[in-house]
């Protein structure tokens, strides 16, 4: 039995799952709304507040798998802990509690979220582009079966983009207006660094994970324009409500009241991606890191004496692009 822990810079995540006879089967999930990444692009530090619900949290996640017969776990931090200059003592905290973390590299946390999203896809000949949209990073991949052409971690997110861009309960919908036309248009410029490498590997298909594009898809489904897919078009007509929806305080469907504050910023950086790689569809994927971590756990047996040590062995995770 194994757990797989995923430590954003929005949300913890925790997976515990049993490998019988060749089968993975999921025992467990269940994740919280930490913000550890909240304020950081300011600050450049975990705030006391952010510190304290993330220590709460993997204390909750540990109560969790006491209960469990765990023959293995990987707790895995990305890219708060990449960025933020009082991030070990957050890992020493968690270390008191009985938790070791791994900060991991952006491209290596890309590996894993392609290897996350593509376990559930069928076989195919197709180049595929995955996306991921966290707090604090973007992975963007586009591989070919078990190969990446091209591996990529950007410095952008619906935490840091609504801490950029947003005011707090903003009630002018002009304003908000404004406020979403600038965080899409500089998600545009973010993304369009790599745009020539993007069309120098071609994709076929679009997939996309995280919570922020659960959030979208979800609220595409409740106003009519699909099941688990989302259409770029349907994101620009849904603007006006969405911008109405914020301002008013009111309910919009598909949405759910947690992720409210994440809606607009998590718009943008989405938007501006799609229309930057000229994604008119993007279907999504309920699969993503901690699937990718789980899938590696149960194929690299021979490492998890490492693992347990909190080392990432970065010869299984080099980049092929």
């Amino acid at each position: 039995m194994y757990a797989c822990i995923d430590l954003g810079s929005n949300s913890f995540h925790i997976l515990i799952a049993e490998y019988i006879d060749g089968q993975i089967k999921i025992v467990e999930r269940c994740s919280d709304s930490v913000q550890l990444g909240e304020d950081v692009r300011k600050t450049g530090s975990i705030s006391p507040a952010a510190f304290k619900r993330g220590l709460d949290c993997l204390q909750h996640f540990k109560t969790l798998m006491d209960q469990y017969p765990l023959e293995q776990y990987w707790a895995l931090g990305t890219n708060t802990f990449r960025v933020t200059d009082n991030v070990q003592k957050f890992i020493e905290a968690a270390r008191d509690i009985g938790i070791e973390i791994s900060p991991i590299s952006g491209v290596q946390e890309a590996v894993l979220i392609y290897a996350g999203v593509t376990s559930t896809l069928p076989v195919s000949e197709n180049h595929r582009l995955v996306i991921d949209i966290g707090g604090g990073s973007t992975e963007v991949i586009i591989g070919h079966n078990n190969s990446r052409l091209l591996t990529e971690s950007m410095a952008i997110g619906s935490v840091a983009w609504r801490d950029k861009f947003f005011s707090p309960k903003t009630p002018d919908p002009i304003l908000l207006d404004e406020q979403l036309d600038a965080a899409t248009a500089a998600s545009e410029s973010v993304f369009n660094g790599i745009s020539l490498a993007m069309r120098k590997a071609g994709w076929h298909e679009a997939y996309a994970s995280s919570g922020t594009v659960k959030m979208l898809a979800a609220i595409c489904q409740a106003h009519g324009f699909g099941k688990g897919e989302i259409k770029l078009a349907a994101l620009i007509a849904l603007k006006p409500r969405i911008i109405a929806a914020i301002a008013g305080d009111e309910d919009l469907p598909g949405l759910k009241e947690r992720r409210r504050e994440l809606l607009l910023p998590g718009l943008a950086v989405l938007v501006g991606l799609m229309q930057c790689y000229a994604v008119d569809s993007i279907s999504f994927s309920a699969t993503s890191l901690r699937e990718g971590m789980l899938d590696f756990m149960v194929k690299n047996k021979k490492t998890l004496a490492i693992m347990q040590n909190s080392q990432l062995p970065e010869v299984s995770l080099t980049d092929n692009s």
